[in-house]
């Protein structure tokens, strides 16, 4: 019964820490809970997703992490680019310019209408 307790307790630590860095809390509790002292070490030396460069997709425009390899819209095999896009920790600080943009709105490209 103290197993549980324990492996409980390190599996909400390793779920709670895998999702602030931008993971899923379910994948990371069922690591740490699993094996509990070397879940919860995974999940802390694991990246932060929100620090990863990203790319736009030549073929859909869709924003996807650098290291992917195909786009999850299109199905096109991407190439690793040349530059790279702003990390999305950086598109969404907040700044002077963009005070009155909600967040999500100022990393969307424009769409014609019509």
């Amino acid at each position: 019964m103290a197993y549980v307790i324990i492996a409980v307790c390190f599996g909400v630590a390793g779920g709670i820490v895998g999702r602030v860095k931008g993971s899923s809390f379910v994948l990371w509790f069922l690591i740490s809970f699993a094996v509990p002292v070397f879940g919860l070490l995974a999940a802390l030396a694991y990246r932060f997703d929100t620090k990863e460069p990203r790319r736009r997709c030549p073929r859909c425009g869709r924003v996807t992490k650098i290291y992917d390899a195909l786009c999850t819209r299109c199905g096109q095999e991407l190439d690793f680019p040349e530059v790279a896009l702003a990390p999305e920790s950086e598109v969404f600080a907040p700044s002077a310019s963009d005070a009155g943009a909600p967040a999500r709105m100022r990393d969307r490209p424009s769409r014609g209408v019509g």
